[in-house]
């Protein structure tokens, strides 16, 4: 991406982002006289959460759970809130844990939870879907009612447009014919006596992101009936066909991420359409996510996508029910290409691409309610601001809620009237629900965490580019505490965001939050070098084949800009730290770059590719990046960009942090960078979860996450090295 072919044009605040440029926002006024106390890692991790949101159609409701973190035991407890139009909010009493509320057409409230109930038949789980009637009147006497008694544990659902029917979907034996209650419940993978799991010939994933698999189950849906009462009736109708007569074998929705955005009733609710891959050997190197259409009466499900190769996702049927709107990629094996718009005439089947012209990837779809545009988000130049789509033309119009500043838009509701229901994040604040005309103001409906924050001493983010690798722009932040808390030098930290097709945009994150690291004195330096998402396709793919070039060259010269932007910033005190690709960088600056810093923090990074070409589970991503080979294939290409292969030149200080539980770049990954930092004797510590992921999310390791690496970062930088 050329500097020519950048459109800053379109972003207001374009004029701030030149050389010398003022900070965009200080997210708390802060008064010379009293400084409020910084935001700590206590607070992150107990900070109340905004969860499933729901809006009605008109827009006279809305419902939201929120998660709470006690601060002694760090246990979670979940919450329902709604509210109506010219009310204030109220908390219902739940009695239990609450998950993906949904509004009906007749504008009762569902939503799944735990909550206890004596009258539930014996072989039920746990978690049921239960309806509110008339929630708005439900602040002083909630009338619940049980409406399921599935056998299965559901993790989702999705209500038909005529309200009579939901589709739910749970882990499930791929021989089951019901929602749960089968012989068969403990699958294939353990055929003896003993503890060994047996994968035969031609399994797909033997394990995938953090679960062993257990072959012959499968995430599926199933269709129930709802009775004049709205409670699920019978035992389901399975969407996936007799697996002996060709029906679908595989997750849906897909995992590990799969969720309701991948499934879709048509409008006359007699059929789902859904986003499913094949479940067999070629499955751990393939991208090829098809969409599905299975009608309600046990036919089978037919694949409407067959002829594309690559990844067909997000479905969405419009609301006179002609047209199915779905986004594709098109590259076979690339999990990061570009997902254009499409739009199938579903009477017909005839295709065409919408915005083919347009160099954004869309992250989410919805039609208006009367059909005549679809809003998507995408990623754009730091934001991820809503966009309008006209269906006809495929012109795209950039919506604006928050004008310089669109920070990161999700949860788009399309109502009657032609507002909007969106969740809104940032760098300095975590998600709160709003309803509003794009350019005409909006509504905050929740303060989930906006009062508590204003108690906290806030951070100042700013914006700026520069020339990187060939020229191009390339874009990066900064972050650092407001004036009144910190007026001297700034110890600084290059964040390396992982992907390596990502961004450390403007978002609000429970894990790597630039708020809570500035606030313990330093300035947090983001560059989104050559491969991140936002700026055109030909500027993510620029990262392929070339992990240790470009975007090294980015980080290089994105710390040079931003010393020379800010002087507050002390580059001659810095530290670097990423995650995933971000800590593949960790351990290549290492070898490569290996006087700059005084301190690294490698959390699950790459440290010997060959290795990880045969420990990593979703073998298309390692594949594509290294031109589309496997290793033996093209060892050449692998070792090119290798950190084992500079491990001679290592001598940075190093924290390395990895997770027992990571099957995306295996915990052995971490213990060998810190094996050849031992054997260097290079200082180095090493911290491992026996019970995470590729991410740390549970509370009390989130503390001690943050505990350990500000420790870390301190010795180095304010305490020229001493141990704590």
């Amino acid at each position: 991406m050329k500097t020519s072919s950048i459109r800053v044009t379109r972003l207001s605040f374009a004029a701030l982002c030149i050389a010398l440029a003022a900070p965009l926002v200080s997210s708390v006024a802060v008064q010379a006289a009293e400084v409020p106390a910084p935001f700590s890692p206590q607070d992150l991790v107990t900070l109340p959460r905004l969860g499933g949101v729901a809006v009605s159609p008109d827009g006279a409701l809305a419902a939201w759970v929120v998660t709470t973190t006690d601060p002694a035991s760090y246990a979670r407890t979940t919450a329902l809130w709604i509210k109506a139009a010219g009310a204030p909010a109220f908390a219902v009493a739940l009695e239990g844990a609450a998950d993906s509320p949904a509004f009906a057409p007749d504008g009762s409230l569902y939503l799944l939870s735990d909550r206890k109930d004596p009258a539930a038949p014996k072989g039920a789980s746990a978690t049921q879907l239960w309806k509110l009637s008339a929630p708005a009147k439900a602040a002083t006497a909630p009338q619940w009612h049980r409406a399921s008694a599935f056998a299965a544990e559901p993790a989702g659902f999705k209500l038909s447009p005529d309200g009579k029917r939901v589709v739910v979907w749970a882990d499930l034996p791929r021989t089951c014919a019901t929602f749960g209650g089968c012989a068969d419940s403990a699958g294939r993978a353990q055929p003896g006596p003993g503890s060994g799991r047996l994968y035969r010939d031609g399994t797909g994933f033997v394990r995938h992101w953090d679960t062993w698999a257990n072959p012959g189950t499968y995430s599926r849906l199933f269709a129930f009936a709802l009775d004049a009462e709205g409670v699920a009736t019978g035992n389901g109708q399975a969407l996936d066909g007799d697996a002996r007569a060709g029906g679908l074998v595989g997750d849906a929705p897909t995992k590990p991420y799969g969720d309701g955005a991948e499934i879709a009733w048509t409008r006359d609710s007699n059929a789902v359409i859904y986003a499913a891959r094949l479940a067999d050997r070629n499955e751990p190197r393939s991208t090829n996510v098809d969409l599905w259409l299975a009608p309600v009466d046990g036919a089978a499900p037919r694949n409407l996508t067959a002829s594309n190769l690559a990844t067909d996702t997000m479905p969405a049927v419009s609301p006179d029910g002609r047209w199915l709107a779905y986004a594709a990629m098109a590259r076979p094996g690339y999990e990061s290409d570009r997902l254009v718009v499409h739009l199938r005439d579903i009477k017909t089947g005839a295709v065409r691409a919408l915005t083919g012209a347009w160099d954004r990837s869309v992250t989410s779809l919805a039609w208006t309610a009367d059909g005549k545009a679809l809003i998507a988000t995408a990623e754009d130049v730091l934001d991820t601001p809503a966009f309008r789509i006209d269906p006809r033309s495929g012109k795209v119009e950039r919506l604006t809620f928050n004008p310089g500043r669109e920070g990161h838009i999700g949860n788009v509701v399309p109502l009657k009237d032609g507002r909007l229901g969106y969740t809104r994040d940032s760098i300095e604040a975590p998600a709160e629900l709003f309803i509003g005309r794009p350019g005409k103001g909006s509504d905050k409906l929740t303060d989930i965490a906006t009062s508590a924050l204003a108690a906290r001493a806030g951070v100042v983010t700013q914006r700026f580019h520069f020339a990187g690798a060939g020229g191009d722009i390339v874009w990066g932040q900064i972050t650092k505490p407001v004036q009144a808390v910190a007026d001297g030098k700034l110890p600084a930290i290059l964040y390396v965001h992982g992907g390596p097709q990502g961004s450390f945009n403007d978002a609000w994150s429970n894990r790597w939050n630039p708020r809570v690291w500035a606030a313990q004195g330093y300035a947090v330096v983001a560059i989104d070098f050559h491969g991140s998402t936002g700026y055109g396709q030909a500027f993510t793919d620029a990262i392929n084949r070339d992990w240790g070039g470009k975007p090294l060259e980015d980080l290089q010269k994105g710390l040079e800009a931003a010393l020379a932007l800010d002087p507050q910033i002390d580059g001659a005190n810095a530290c670097a730290a990423g995650a995933s690709y971000g800590g593949y960088m960790m351990n290549w600056i290492e070898g490569r770059w290996p006087d700059r810093f005084k301190c690294i923090v490698q959390h699950d990074g790459v440290f010997d590719a060959r290795a990880m070409a045969y420990e990593t589970e979703e073998q298309w991503f390692d594949e594509w990046e290294h031109g589309g080979h496997a290793y033996h294939e093209a060892p050449d290409e692998y070792e090119k960009w290798n950190p084992v292969n500079y491990v001679t030149q290592w001598r940075t200080p190093m924290l390395v942090i990895t997770s027992e539980r990571d099957f995306r770049i295996p915990y052995t990954q971490g213990l060998a960078a810190f094996s050849a930092l031992q054997r260097r004797g290079v200082p180095s510590d090493l911290l491992v979860f026996p019970d995470e992921n590729h991410w740390v999310l549970k509370p009390k390791n989130s503390l001690q996450w943050h505990q350990t690496v500000f420790e870390w970062l301190d010795r180095w930088l304010k305490r020229g090295g001493k141990a704590g």
